[in-house]
């Protein structure tokens, strides 16, 4: 499968590892679990709330800067071990070649026609990360004693793609080394890019997506510090604001909801030309597939 790739802690800018005192993490994030769940704002106040949120989540990511887990080299560098990974777990490979799209992305393009109604892509269902494979995972015991894990699926998700991106032995590692680590999105962006969204319908959605993903890390990092069943998660000593930002962004744009089931995709389709009424390609269609 190629060149092994290391897992590795994130130094800081001094090339030192954060120090953090435990006392003083756990009493940013109750703060933290305590403002996010608080009644929600009156009108008028959403971004005063939102100021008070990013402040503390300010103050959480600085004391933890260098604790994240990066792999080395760029993601580009692991599709060619992702595409031996999945040929050798039974996906099919064959017809398609990983390119540069320019503004798409990196995806997978067809290197010959495909026909209407052709079976031209399938992944096994052992290579799906989902909530069953969560519930046989090391997160099984946490699983069974939450009821917020039970009630929320993409949430599962994304501790399970966290535990497993952590574990130099994962099954899904070739997968996970070449997810992207940051996206362009709101949930990204610096507070005054949001604030220039004030005013426009879109703010709101922007202001709840960054209330929401803090409670639940604040709720989880909670957890997983002090549930028993908790003990021997890899997430213990590094479970990062910004990693868990990047596995519910994962999650939410690489995955989909199918039998109340939640499965990050391997790679989605997108279509470059129309679709029959079917939905079966046209044939001489050149797919992209973002990956």
């Amino acid at each position: 499968m190629g060149k092994k790739s290391r897992v590795k802690t994130q130094k800081s800018g001094s090339g030192a590892m954060a120090v953090v005192s435990p006392k003083e993490m756990m009493s940013l994030i109750a703060e933290l679990l305590q403002k996010c769940s608080s009644a929600a704002a009156s009108a008028g106040k959403e971004w005063e709330e939102y100021l008070q949120i990013r402040g503390l989540v300010e103050r959480i990511r600085k004391k933890q800067k260098g604790m994240s887990i990066v792999f080395e080299g760029s993601r580009e560098d692991h599709f060619p071990d992702l595409m031996s990974w999945a040929k050798e777990n039974g996906a099919s490979c064959e017809c398609f070649t990983v390119a540069n799209f320019g503004k798409e992305g990196y995806g997978l393009r067809a290197t010959r026609d495909i026909k209407a109604e052709e079976l031209f892509l399938w992944i096994p269902r052992k290579m799906l990360m989902t909530v069953e494979s969560a519930q046989n995972s090391i997160l099984a015991p946490l699983y069974s004693q939450d009821r917020i894990l039970q009630a929320m699926g993409n949430v599962t998700l994304a501790l399970h793609l966290l535990c497993e991106r952590a574990n130099p032995a994962s099954f899904w590692l070739p997968y996970i080394r070449s997810l992207p680590q940051e996206y362009d999105i709101p949930l990204y962006y610096q507070q005054e890019d949001v604030q220039l969204l004030l005013g426009t319908q879109a703010v709101q959605d922007v202001l709840s997506q960054y209330k929401n993903t803090a409670r639940q890390y604040a709720y989880f990092y909670k957890l997983v510090q002090t549930h028993p069943t908790a003990s021997k998660l890899p997430l213990k000593d590094g479970f990062t604001f910004d990693d868990y930002r990047s596995v519910r962004t994962n999650i939410f744009l690489r995955g989909f909801k199918t039998n109340l089931r939640y499965i990050p995709r391997w790679i989605y389709c997108v279509h470059t030309a129309s679709l029959c009424r079917s939905c079966s390609l046209r044939a001489g269609l050149q797919v992209l597939c973002r990956i």
